[in-house]
């Protein structure tokens, strides 16, 4: 697809009617992910479970209107503004409900990780983006990171995210986001906190 083309994909905000499709798209997205199928190696496990990792972990945008998706759902992105934080509980919750016993304490442990990793000055924090895979590789995950980055721009604000999938940080280097580091625990596949400072 052509730069020309990809300027022109349409962005929008996520409706309180759309969070199902939202959620779908971003767990359909996730069905190779590395670190998700390691949570969830069990399709069945994944397919029940993960729609509510995306509503916990993200689900907040919903609230914030700074959910977006792009040309009917081909993708979407949870942006968390400055200041607004995943829900914590609901995710200890389904975690503590659905991750087998050998994995959880490692799971709970990454997260710790990745914790530490979040900048101490305002930021916007992208929990989760996806783009379903029949619609991978044709700029709609670049459409999403675009849109949300120009706020960031307009009001000089970092942009932070965690890539679960390391195919996707050059992805991020090119929209200007700076590996911090890898996280990785056990068995657990590599999880790499990456930056996009004010500008």
């Amino acid at each position: 697809m052509s730069t020309e083309a990809i300027t022109t994909l349409a962005v929008a905000a996520i409706t309180p009617s759309e969070v199902e499709q939202a959620v779908a798209v971003i767990s359909l997205a996730f069905s190779s992910d590395p670190a998700a199928r390691w949570t969830y190696p069990d399709p069945y496990q994944f397919l029940t479970h993960f729609p509510k990792i995306v509503r916990a972990f993200g689900g907040k945008a919903f609230e914030q209107g700074t959910g977006h998706q792009v040309s009917g759902f081909r993708g979407a992105a949870l942006w968390l503004p400055p200041g607004v934080h995943p829900d914590q509980e609901a995710l200890g919750a389904v975690m503590q409900e659905s991750v087998g016993a050998d994995r959880l304490e490692q799971v709970s442990a990454v997260f710790e990780q990745m914790a530490g990793y979040h900048p101490s000055e305002p930021h916007w924090y992208l929990p989760m983006i996806g783009v379903d895979p029949a619609n991978q590789g044709k700029g709609y995950g670049s459409a999403l990171l675009r849109h949300a980055l120009l706020q960031c721009d307009r009001d000089h604000v970092a942009a932070y995210l965690e890539s679960s999938n390391p195919a996707n940080v050059p992805l991020y280097e090119r929209h200007g986001f700076v590996v911090l580091g890898t996280i990785q625990l056990g068995s657990s596949p590599p999880i790499i906190p990456m930056l996009r400072a004010a500008r």
